[in-house]
């Protein structure tokens, strides 16, 4: 089981109050899926200190010894360990933003809070209107997430998260000699989003390929990575930050992401080789 899955596999509290955590994150990027919104634009000045980050790349990238600078594998970065609540309990509690203000009143959290706005911004993603060939679905507990996944490609399922051997500090990795694996040709991608309790944005994109690439860190850290191509990006916002990185237009060549260590990819069994 990925470690990812199994940090939140924690029982609630005794009594009939949630257990939730409203700590403070470490990084602005640690569960945040802004990024990863297809369709979300950004402004070209919101890549400038970006430029140094391997966020995007291109499929035929994933070769041996090809460098990777990855900000979400280091240690500071990879903790937002808060528990999964039951369905029972998940479902009683509201998630919407219509309901918000009774939300930040259940959690005790003022509106101007660090935590309040996370949370706002958790919401209205899991609100906005999917593109053209996207599936997507807000998961509010492990029975949801999992029932999301049999319903698409049935019971003979994997699930997988991107892993390094050992905690480090290291942000500098290229991919190791092992070879890239491609893990599947249909996916669902779920995200972790900052929320007081776990909550994934589960998405699907046609024409998406996942593969677990083999990385090693400048110290000799190993780490199997999860990276995931789009193959079709033409219904993408044509402002999506990919694009002015990599100085391409949309649906013009498939472009690739890595994973962080928090997200879940479900794939069919039967396909991995």
């Amino acid at each position: 089981m990925p470690k990812a899955l199994k940090h939140r596999l924690l029982q609630p509290a005794a009594g009939n109050k949630p257990w939730v955590v409203t700590r403070k994150e470490d990084s602005i990027n640690d569960g945040d899926y802004g990024n990863a919104d297809p369709s979300m634009g950004f402004g070209r000045g919101s890549i400038i200190s970006r430029t140094n980050i391997t966020m995007y790349f291109f499929e035929n990238d994933l070769y041996p010894g090809k460098k990777v600078k990855l900000e979400y594998f280091s240690k500071a970065k990879a903790r937002n360990e808060v528990p999964f609540l039951s369905r029972r309990v998940a479902e009683s509690i509201p998630f919407s933003s219509d309901e918000f203000p009774g939300i930040l009143k259940l959690f005790s959290l003022k509106p101007e809070s660090r935590e309040a706005k996370a949370m706002n911004r958790t919401i209205a993603m899991c609100e906005r209107r999917v593109i053209e060939g996207e599936d997507m679905y807000c998961a509010t507990s492990l029975e949801s997430l999992v029932d999301l996944s049999v319903r698409k490609f049935g019971n003979d399922i994997q699930v997988l998260s991107s892993e390094v051997e050992k905690e480090t500090e290291n942000q500098d990795f290229s991919v190791a000699n092992e070879g890239t694996i491609l893990m599947g040709e249909k996916d669902i991608v779920c995200h972790k989003m900052k929320y007081p309790y776990a909550v994934f944005l589960c998405h699907s994109l046609d024409k998406t390929a996942v593969y677990r690439v083999p990385l090693v860190g400048k110290h000799g850290t190993k780490a199997n990575a999860l990276a995931v191509c789009h193959r079709d990006t033409s219904a993408w916002n044509p402002n999506h930050i990919a694009f002015l990185l990599l100085k391409v237009k949309p649906g013009s060549v498939p472009i690739c992401h890595f994973l962080m260590r928090e997200s879940l990819v479900w794939v069919p069994n039967r396909f991995a080789h």
